[in-house]
């Protein structure tokens, strides 16, 4: 679980202080007693991970690392880091091997692309340099991110769900599939959506629009992980559509993703295992289904030999949970 921007102050103060806990009252009324939430998150098996800006980072880097270590922190996520010159590439890598040094994790945002440099040094979870949600890009835009820039590392999409931006774009199923399609480690989900218990934001920001509810789709992302022991490319073209299927032990994941015009892929099981009987509970875009997020749940006993179909809407998606059937 990651607290972002405004746990030490604002983020774009340069007087902010990364060694403190002292909430934004823009951001959140407080109070904030982070030590006892990273108590009580280690009992639960959880980690907990601080964003920093980088005008913070630039004055603070070697002081914070060492005291994050110290309180129990798991990583960290650089905000607004300079880019393209070589002072600040070469800084952005050192930044990354401190942090090893510490024993922690690291995500940077925003415009650092993926280089490869996660081959090296595996602390460096992943990175936002994709252009996520928050910036409402087009699906023909992340379909052509997806074959290009993420041949380099993980991107942080940072999965916006009940953002209104979402049906703008795209779809509820096609943002399911993103969390396969769209590798990264650390996979942001909810982005700019609130608890349901959470106060409407004074002006009506977020409001109820973007609380998080109940849809029975969500059971999708507490199963589907954000590493993979294998993957396959079922179909694939750039700016248009994507459909991948993705293995953790015995599971298989499917992410579909569309843009342009409405289709209907076929989508051969050949991956699954010889002899077996498997469950799949398909998530596809439906305007029948009378929730929020317009989303059905079908659930098809599969085998090897099985064939399904892929149907989406010009913007739309699918995903699918496919899970062995025990003996």
């Amino acid at each position: 679980m990651e607290f972002d921007a405004g746990w030490y102050g604002r983020e774009s103060d340069d007087d902010s202080n990364a060694r403190t806990v002292d909430v934004d009252p823009k951001r959140s009324p407080g109070p904030l007693d982070l030590h006892e939430v990273i108590r009580y998150a280690d009992e639960q098996g959880i980690g907990i991970l601080l964003y920093v800006n980088r005008r913070a980072l630039e004055r603070q880097l070697d002081e914070i690392l060492p005291l994050y270590r110290q309180w129990g922190i798991k990583g960290v996520k650089y905000g607004f880091v300079n880019v393209g010159s070589q002072h600040w590439t070469a800084w952005l890598h050192e930044a990354v091997r401190k942090a090893a040094v510490h024993r922690l994790m690291v995500d940077v945002h925003d415009e650092y692309r993926p280089t490869g440099y996660s081959r090296t040094y595996q602390n460096l979870m992943t990175q936002e340099g994709i252009g996520g949600d928050e910036t409402s890009l087009l699906n023909t835009q992340t379909l052509t991110m997806l074959f290009t820039r993420m041949l380099a590392g993980a991107g942080d999409n940072t999965i916006c769900y009940y953002d209104p931006r979402v049906v703008l774009n795209a779809s509820h199923a096609y943002q399911l599939a993103k969390a396969v399609c769209l590798y990264s480690p650390w996979q942001f989900v909810y982005w700019y959506d609130r608890p349901s218990s959470s106060p409407q934001e004074k002006g009506g920001a977020g409001g109820t629009k973007n609380r998080i509810g109940d849809e029975p789709e969500l059971e999708f992302f507490d199963h589907v992980p954000t590493v993979w022991d294998d993957t396959k490319v079922i179909h694939g073209q750039i700016d248009r559509y994507a459909v991948i299927a993705r293995r953790s032990g015995d599971r298989w994941f499917v992410g579909c993703m569309n843009s342009g015009e409405s289709r209907a892929l076929p989508l051969p099981l050949d991956f699954l295992a010889e002899g077996r009987q498997y469950m799949a509970h398909i998530y596809r875009d439906d305007e029948n289904v009378l929730t929020r997020t317009r989303v059905r749940i079908e659930r098809v006993p599969v085998t090897r030999e099985s064939v399904l179909e892929a149907i989406m809407s010009a913007q739309g998606g699918q995903a699918m949970r496919i899970e062995p059937v025990p003996k």
